[in-house]
């Protein structure tokens, strides 16, 4: 029977029982950095498993696939040619079932047999469980629930330099913050970025415009773009980092929520910084990490506690507008664009 899981340890578990080669009986692997989810379950399923009885001793199912019988079944069976047995479960919302299917799984994930390994897998369906049924509390005394989540910063960037460096690639510390703010900062969408720079890029040396070039930037990462041009009184450029997002087929209201928090977080900083502030504390105040922090208040300095004002008024309008208008919502958007480049000329 498996320890009660603590969620804030449960991955060290996971890391010391591979070390150990000794594999606990029931997981649920959930979480943002689905790189770190694949790359565990893929270490797990080869202690588990060896080539020769792969394909009778891996089961695998999915919610075409799963019913609580099948899934018995499978847990049930003894290994063939082998020492373990691995289920992996992908995608189902266990607590979405009847209240006596619930209690048929509980008893199953009460009992794994020593040589079978359960792993519940959480990528595309989110991992919510309804504490105030029996199946939940099975879970918690049986089963090793582990977060995936996102990496801090200081780890990803000597990830991303490693990365690089196995490709024969330099790239300093500022450039991987830059590409980590651009791609969003899961391991995820930087492996395949790394990929692509690589095989761009001619030199050993990593450079920004390597980058620019084949990188795809995440949604908040064009508004910073946006805004940023503003702050420049590069308006021209701000317009076409708006169609840049519409062509990216951004939904207008994600759009605009994307900007309000922009400049929610920019008058944040502004008044940090008319208190004596500094990026930490945008840092700790907004939950962000550096990079981001210190862009964020290098943009401030450029505006007024006023413009900021203004800014989230007229978001706030637009906001009103595409909700109770029959307008277009990119003219909406486009009209919002040049009402603050208006308001940033004024400022």
């Amino acid at each position: 029977m498996a320890k009660k899981a603590d969620t804030n340890d449960t991955l060290q578990q996971l890391k010391t029982q591979l070390k150990q080669k000794k594999l606990g009986r029931a997981f649920v692997f959930h979480g943002e950095e689905t790189f770190l989810l694949r790359y565990y379950l893929e270490q797990m399923r080869k202690l588990a498993l060896d080539a020769l009885t792969e394909s009778f001793n891996y089961h695998r199912m999915n919610n075409e696939t799963f019913t609580v019988q099948s899934f018995a079944d499978s847990v049930e069976n003894l290994p063939m040619m082998a020492r373990s047995t691995f289920v992996q479960v992908d995608d189902i919302d266990l607590f979405r079932f009847s209240e006596s299917d619930r209690e048929s799984i509980a008893q199953i994930l009460s009992d794994v047999p020593e040589y079978c390994t359960v792993v519940f897998t959480y990528i595309t369906v989110p991992w919510k469980p309804d504490k105030r049924v029996k199946l939940w509390q099975t879970i918690e005394k049986n089963v090793c629930v582990v977060e995936f989540a996102k990496q801090n910063e200081r780890d990803l960037i000597a990830w991303v330099i490693r990365h690089f460096a196995a490709r024969n690639k330099r790239i300093d510390t500022e450039l991987c913050r830059y590409l980590i703010d651009i791609t969003g900062g899961t391991m995820t969408a930087l492996s395949g970025e790394i990929d692509k720079i690589c095989a761009f890029s001619g030199s050993p040396e990593i450079c920004k415009a390597d980058i620019d070039a084949v990188t795809e930037p995440v949604m908040d990462a064009v508004v910073f773009q946006m805004t940023d041009a503003m702050c420049t009184r590069r308006y021209d450029l701000a317009l076409g980092k708006l169609h840049q997002l519409l062509k990216m087929q951004q939904e207008p209201i994600a759009i605009l929520g994307a900007v309000g928090n922009h400049f929610r977080r920019l008058g944040a900083a502004r008044t940090l910084l008319d208190h004596g502030k500094t990026s930490y504390d945008l840092q700790k105040l907004c939950g962000i990490s550096d990079y981001p922090a210190r862009k964020t208040m290098e943009a401030a300095r450029r505006f007024s506690c006023e413009f900021c004002r203004m800014a989230a008024l007229f978001v706030s309008d637009t906001d009103y507008r595409i909700k109770t208008s029959f307008d277009d919502s990119e003219r909406l958007l486009e009209l919002l664009v040049l009402r603050l480049a208006q308001e940033a000329t004024n400022d």
